[in-house]
């Protein structure tokens, strides 16, 4: 069964109505040995979209401060060839930033062809962060969507493989986190007390992501929600999704590769040819 929830195109999301605490049953070993097994799936399949160089993968990250975007990003792409993957991280937009349109400094960083890359957060702060804190009027952000959505698709008609996934973890799973980092010194680095200050707007932030999962889930960048709490669930469900995705890739990237090998071997020939003759 899928281990995260895809939003379907035009439905309206209610995250209340998710679990961010589900493990589909499963209990913690059997979770961590499925995800081991379909890691090392996913290492092939880079590997061999890298070679084929037909297609990029755009992982993209949101959620909650503490959903543990950087934890999935560190598991998910443990066993990953890192000359074929990027992270781009995006936080508070610079003045030369700002002066240019809000696609453009994520647009200038997307995957080339073979490349693995993921955005630790992404475009979609500019329909959260400034709508949660009126940094733009409300009709600026509103069309922020369909701009999105075009951009996306743009993407994904060159070649890039778009998912999204929401990290989804409970409001209460959040205090625990942000109470852990306190009690811990070589976690207490993490803390910020900007962290408390966002969670006050839980409930606008919710609404805004809502919103957004609802209204750019598409069928070429679909948004799935990410059950969180649970940290070894969240990076099999990830892990699950981006197999299930790429899979029906492969005949495609083995064609390409046969035919790279075919004309090496072709090369090869006539070299050795050259050389006896």
């Amino acid at each position: 069964m899928p281990y995260t929830h895809r939003v379907t195109p035009g439905s309206h999301v209610k995250l209340k109505d998710h679990d961010a605490g589900e493990t589909a049953g499963l209990d913690k070993a059997a979770g961590h040995a499925r995800f081991a097994e379909l890691n090392a799936e996913l290492d092939t399949l880079q590997e061999e979209m890298y070679a084929a160089g037909r297609n990029s993968v755009l992982m993209i990250l949101q959620g909650m401060d503490t959903s543990g975007k950087d934890g999935a990003i560190r598991a998910v792409m443990a066993n990953l060839n890192p000359q074929g993957c990027r992270v781009e991280s995006f936080k508070v937009p610079t003045e030369h930033e700002l002066a240019h349109d809000f696609l453009w400094r994520v647009h200038r960083v997307t995957p080339e062809l073979g490349m693995f890359g993921v955005f630790n957060r992404s475009h979609y702060e500019d329909v959260l962060v400034v709508r949660v804190h009126d940094l733009v009027p409300r009709d600026v952000w509103k069309q922020r969507y369909e701009q999105i959505n075009a951009f996306e698709s743009l993407l994904a008609a060159n070649g890039t493989i778009v998912l999204k996934f929401f990290l989804h973890i409970s409001r209460k799973e959040q205090e625990e986190r942000l109470l852990a980092r306190e009690q811990e010194l070589g976690k207490a680095w993490k803390l910020s007390a900007g962290d408390w200050r966002e969670r006050e707007h839980w409930d606008a932030y919710q609404e805004a992501y809502e919103d957004a999962l609802s209204r750019c889930s598409t069928d070429v960048a679909p948004w799935y929600v990410v059950p969180a709490n649970r940290k070894w669930f969240r990076n099999l469900a990830i892990t699950e999704t981006l197999v299930e995705t790429l899979r029906p890739y492969r005949p495609s990237w083995k064609q390409a590769l046969e035919e790279m090998s075919r004309a090496r071997l072709a090369e090869l020939a006539a070299y050795r040819s050259q050389r006896g003759g």
